[in-house]
């Protein structure tokens, strides 16, 4: 077989994996805010991080996003090095982030937000404008609305939203442009016990293509949505495992006893 006419593998593809952290650290000079971390997010994956407040779980976040790069170690993406690409890169490979609640446009609607993100991964800037061609389908905003379980408040602004509605928003946006992988930052904190269950509702409703990453201080939830979990204590691995073996760890739940186990922040 002529090997020139042979197509390669997507890339990832013959590893599976969305996401691969090799010995991944961070430090602040002297501060080990995280350690040699490894372990890998298989395509479509539902995975979780957790650990109390001080564990290194936002600066693991912000190493895989590329905001705070690494001290040591390689963030490798749908078998990609990325290492040392700046987040926009990342993003254009198909990883998202949660946006934090300042980055709505609180004097819009929902709606509108979601169109601004649509319009925003397709490559044009942020416009109000309507483009009649090229512009982002109605068809992409409603099915945001949908998957964030939006559509009864689509035409609700921002600013009359709750907590928890506004959580839900900065996930349909976070979906916009067919991601492969989201991270998500601790979603449920500051929920009040229906949104949390409203939330759980919407993150096992996501496509089972897209793959996530849930970085949570809360144990329960994160339990609930994932299929695999690494626990951080420190700054370093405690332990992997299932929901169910991590449930069972007596380690981590000495942790959490530790600081109060349902110390929400």
């Amino acid at each position: 077989m002529d090997p020139v006419s042979t197509p390669a593998p997507a890339p990832g593809f013959l590893s599976g994996h969305a996401l691969e952290l090799h010995g991944v650290s961070r430090h602040f000079g002297s501060l080990r805010a995280i350690d040699d971390v490894s372990f890998c997010v298989t395509a479509g994956q539902r995975y979780g991080v957790l650990g109390s407040n001080g564990a290194g779980k936002t600066t693991l976040f912000n190493a895989i996003t590329g905001d705070f790069p690494t001290t040591a170690g390689r963030v490798v993406l749908f078998g990609e090095d990325v290492t040392a690409l700046p987040p926009q890169e990342r993003v254009r490979r198909g990883l998202r982030r949660t946006y934090q609640t300042s980055l709505l446009f609180r004097q819009l609607s929902v709606r509108d937000n979601l169109f601004l993100a649509v319009r925003g991964v397709a490559g044009g800037r942020l416009s109000l404008v309507r483009a009649a061609r090229g512009g982002p389908s109605p068809h992409a905003v409603e099915t945001l609305l949908s998957m964030g379980r939006l559509d009864t408040i689509a035409d609700t602004l921002v600013a009359d939203l709750s907590h928890g509605q506004q959580r839900q928003l900065e996930i349909a946006m976070a979906l916009a442009g067919s991601p492969r992988l989201i991270l998500f930052d601790e979603p449920a904190a500051g929920l009040s016990p229906v949104e949390r269950r409203e939330l759980v509702a919407l993150l096992r409703g996501l496509p089972r293509h897209i793959g996530f990453l849930i970085i949570e201080h809360d144990l329960d939830i994160a339990l609930t949505v994932t299929e695999q979990v690494t626990v951080m204590h420190n700054g370093r691995v405690l332990v992997h495992g299932t929901p169910d073996e991590i449930q069972a760890n007596d380690d981590v739940h000495a942790i959490y006893m530790g600081e109060g186990r349902h110390a929400h922040h």
